[in-house]
């Protein structure tokens, strides 16, 4: 079973939307979630988790020795899954990650707040930095439902047709063809010919034809990558 493990302020967030939908039916059957609240690992009395960061400037740092804490807790030495850290500056999520999680026993994702945790964490228990976008959320939470929802419809069961998890945008490098389902003609638009022409080669080629469009006209950079 994949197994997440979430380090947050806030535990409340989980599941979340992960409760809902095809994620919500498979949570406890094909996939765990437990949360760790991060100010449980604090030992003083006001339960302390950030302080000013060295060297002046905006914010509070998360405090390593609390975060260690939280981590040693939530994932022995001896755990096989990896730990991330939902941060802006980390490596971008795509879905050869994603798929390469889904395959693996689970995850242990921190959740950062204020201006980030302190760097020597991040080195001392190995930490896979990880971004969902370039742009700054007020915390790692919501990075981690994007990153959890992404993963767990892969897990085996969960989608409710195995094709739909291979054919769709990011798979083979594209973006996803144009879908279409009845009423055969909505508001003066009609299904193109070809998609009720019952001909399967000539509609596979259509749909691959079409996905190459989409992905020079809106992603210039994935047809690139492909040398387009």
């Amino acid at each position: 079973m994949f197994r997440a493990s979430v380090l947050t302020l806030f535990p409340e967030m989980f599941p979340g939307p992960l409760g809902l939908s095809l994620a919500g039916r498979a949570l406890g059957e094909v996939w765990h979630l437990d949360t760790h609240a991060i100010r449980d690992f604090a030992t003083d009395r006001h339960r302390t988790v950030d302080d000013t960061p060295a060297g002046g400037g905006p914010g509070m740092v998360m405090k390593a020795d609390v975060l260690a804490r939280a981590i040693d807790h939530a994932s022995p030495a001896d755990d096989p899954r990896p730990r991330l850290y939902m941060s802006p500056r980390g490596r971008p999520l795509t879905q050869g990650f994603v798929r390469e999680l889904a395959a693996g026993p689970g995850a242990v994702i921190l959740c950062g707040r204020f201006e980030g945790v302190d760097e020597r964490l991040i080195a001392a228990r190995g930490l896979t930095e990880i971004s969902i976008g370039d742009y700054v959320l007020s915390g790692g939470e919501l990075a981690a439902l994007v990153l959890l929802d992404a993963v767990v419809r892969l897990l085996p069961g969960v989608m409710g047709h195995a094709a739909s998890g291979t054919e769709e945008s990011f798979e083979t490098g594209l973006l996803e063809y144009p879908h279409y389902t009845r009423p055969q003609v909505f508001e003066g638009l009609t299904i193109p010919e070809i998609l009720v022409s019952g001909d399967h080669a000539r509609i596979a080629r259509w749909r691959r034809a079409e996905a190459e469009r989409l992905t020079r006209e809106r992603r210039p950079d994935l047809w690139a990558k492909r040398g387009g």
